[in-house]
């Protein structure tokens, strides 16, 4: 972007949006329709086609879904200030507050050195201000247990529950490797108590999470970029067969893994 807007422009903007909510409100049978509850899942679509648009590196993708959560943003206060709960306002007001409540080394005479210690103080904080008994109870229970694996461990550092090195982490991962292999043989044909095998392999994934988390990898994002790697190659296996007169149904392995070879060079 060649000219960035001045902050004058920006509270114009964010002005002509507040007042065309107001308006759709007024006036759309849509948008006079809608409740917190029924944009929802709206909001969550939302959310995952932000991510998407974040994994394929698209600003122009990115700007669009930013500019959909945010409609969402004010959307709710809209129908906060209509139940005369909460608008706009109060919410930013509320946010503001927070995060100057979190970073006392800005705002206050503490200090944090760096990103490490002004987490912990942000844990601290937050724990003190919900009055929640546990670290773990801000982590909500409707997470993907992937990313809920990595906001448990991410709160328990945040209170120094950690490891200190990675090499400690990773004997972890060994360890559970070896569990799992003890409850599921690959040498051994017999019938496994899957129960067991199921609970070896958790704790093995959430200790290769760990690991990731300790090295600085998001492993919910390197997981998602495998996703992407074997859609493509597969796709183009797909079409390659295809232009090869040949059903994927009616192919051998051997067959399809020279395409698949071929997905993987290109």
């Amino acid at each position: 972007m060649s000219n960035l807007s001045t902050r004058a422009e920006k509270l114009e903007a964010f002005d002509r949006l507040l007042t065309i909510m107001d308006e759709l409100r007024a006036q759309c049978p849509w948008d006079k329709k809608q409740t917190t509850e029924s944009l929802r899942h709206l909001t969550i679509e939302e959310t995952f086609e932000l991510s998407d648009a974040i994994l394929e590196g698209n600003p122009e993708e990115i700007k669009k879904e930013l500019g959909d959560i945010l409609l969402h943003i004010v959307f709710y206060a809209k129908i906060g200030s209509e139940e005369e709960t909460f608008d706009i306002k109060t919410m930013i007001d509320s946010l503001c507050e927070k995060l100057i409540r979190r970073h006392p080394h800005i705002y206050g005479d503490e200090s944090a050195e760096n990103d490490t210690e002004v987490k912990q103080n942000w844990e601290k904080i937050k724990l003190k201000e919900k009055g929640n008994v546990s670290v773990l109870g801000g982590v909500p229970k409707s997470l993907p247990a992937l990313i809920k694996a990595m906001r448990i461990q991410d709160k328990a550092r945040g209170v120094g529950f950690d490891w200190e090195e990675k090499s400690q982490v990773w004997e972890k991962v060994e360890e559970e490797m070896q569990e799992f292999k003890e409850e599921f043989n690959v040498a051994d044909n017999a019938p496994i108590d899957k129960a067991k095998a199921s609970g070896e392999f958790g704790d093995l994934l959430f200790s290769l999470i760990n690991y990731a988390r300790f090295i600085e990898i998001d492993p919910e994002e390197a997981l998602e970029r495998t996703n992407l790697k074997f859609i493509k190659r597969f796709q183009y296996l797909e079409s390659a067969a295809k232009e090869a007169g040949k059903n994927l149904a009616d192919m051998t392995l051997s067959e399809m893994d020279v395409f698949w070879n071929e997905a993987k060079a290109k």
